[in-house]
């Protein structure tokens, strides 16, 4: 078979293993919830009487991925390693670079279902106003890109340990630093700290999935943007098939 199938082939098996089970479910309804919620009734829709979704939608993303994009990825390596079903995987006949994209690309793709059921956000809007339409896609972008690239971070760590709650708890901490990294108020403290220094500050600012993502919402496709999250996911995805090479060969 070739490397093509085989990855298609793990997407099929771990999309299924997603909805087989209510996990797949809990999530899609409290994300759709989260995001009604703080789009209409905290994120000040209604107040500024703007056909946006700027500083009402987009802006709670990397919020929200915070805690549900581990919730879904800490399951992807932990659950084989709890099940003994890891070595089986690896002992197959297909590289561990397939099975690891296999993996990701489904999680990947639920998760962009997921974000493609908020759009009756998008047909409200339009309804009430006449929004950039092209802003909300990039928006979009910019928000698979961001949960890619947190997942990706939790596939690492889903690696390394046997137990999901471990892996969640890691996988957060990870993508709390992403987010404070390019956080206004931490980046106000930082400037105050390196006083003429601005160049650690814009440094540690330009590993921040805020910094990057704030592009995409004002409608901006920058190639520097999208090669940040790309990397990001290239990188943890490599990392991962460095662990798993070595519970390969232990």
């Amino acid at each position: 078979m070739s490397s093509l199938g085989n990855i298609k082939t793990i997407a099929k098996r771990e999309l299924h293993a997603y909805f087989s089970s209510p996990v797949a479910y809990v999530f899609i309804v409290i994300f759709l919830l989260l995001n009604g919620f703080f789009t209409f009734m905290v994120g000040g829709f209604w107040e500024r009487g703007e056909a946006s979704l700027t500083n009402s939608f987009f802006f709670w993303h990397p919020w929200f991925y915070l805690f549900l994009v581990p919730a879904v990825g800490m399951r992807l390596w932990a659950d084989e390693r709890r099940v003994g079903t890891l070595e089986l995987l690896l002992t197959m006949p297909i590289a561990p670079w397939e099975a690891i994209a296999g993996k990701f690309i489904a999680s990947w793709l639920f998760l962009g279902l997921a974000l493609c059921l908020t759009f009756p956000v998008v047909l409200t809007v339009n309804y009430l106003g006449s929004p950039d339409n092209g802003v909300i896609f990039a928006g979009y972008v910019g928000s698979w890109l961001m949960a890619g690239a947190y997942l990706a971070v939790s596939c690492i760590t889903s690696a390394i340990t046997r137990s999901q709650v471990v892996s969640f708890i890691i996988s957060v901490v990870v993508c709390l630093f992403l987010i404070l990294a390019g956080f206004p108020p931490v980046i106000n403290l930082l400037q105050n700290l390196a006083h003429n220094w601005q160049w650690p500050v814009n440094l540690i600012a330009s590993f921040s999935v805020i910094t990057h993502f704030d592009g995409f919402q004002k409608g901006v496709l920058d190639s520097r943007d999208v090669i940040f999250f790309l990397s990001v996911i290239g990188f943890s995805l490599f990392a991962t098939s460095v662990i798993l090479r070595t519970h390969r060969t232990t």
